[in-house]
């Protein structure tokens, strides 16, 4: 497809004209975006969270229990797609993110053992990656407004990663 749509380019217009460069410039962000990285989600189950990670969408996300059986198989796969992603941001591969447009990760859990809090710190220290780069990473983390333990849990992540969190109260269920 794409050695065709090159061939179209250059065979219909001059290398003068505008409009060939607007072209290329259309082609040149059209492959750019085709090179994000492929979606992931996991669907929650009673023990497991929800992750959804999707950059097209702008959507990574954390929701639900961990306090999974096997968190290694839970995990790893998620922490292998984030390095890769960090990766592919540092080196330019990505350059969907800026100041204007941050790498939001909303962390909403229930509840989380501490297996999974491991894993939680090693997705975090890995987005840290990002700041080399200048790629701001936003981390919003949702706790009930009457669960001062969550919110403490948060914090004590944050401190230990070495970044800011939003903490934001959800109001209490009825």
């Amino acid at each position: 497809m794409f050695p065709e749509r090159m061939k179209i380019i250059y065979s219909d217009h001059s290398p003068d004209d505008k409009k060939c460069f607007v072209i290329i410039k259309y082609w040149c962000t059209f492959v750019e975006m085709a090179f994000l990285m492929q979606r992931l989600f996991i669907e929650k189950t009673r023990m497991t969270p929800e992750i959804i990670l999707s950059p097209d969408e702008n959507i990574f996300r954390i929701s639900g229990m961990s306090s999974p059986e096997d968190v290694r198989a839970m995990y790893y796969p998620v922490i292998e797609w984030i390095q890769i992603f960090v990766d592919d941001i540092i080196e330019g591969v990505v350059k969907v993110y800026s100041k204007d447009s941050p790498v939001k990760l909303h962390i909403d859990l229930q509840y989380f053992n501490s297996s999974s809090a491991k894993f939680l710190f090693d997705i975090l220290t890995e987005l840290k990656k990002l700041s080399a780069v200048n790629v701001p990473l936003v981390v919003e983390w949702f706790h009930d407004v009457e669960d001062i333990d969550m919110k403490e849990a948060g914090s004590d992540i944050a401190q230990l990663v070495g970044i800011d969190f939003q903490y934001i109260p959800k109001p209490k269920a009825q």
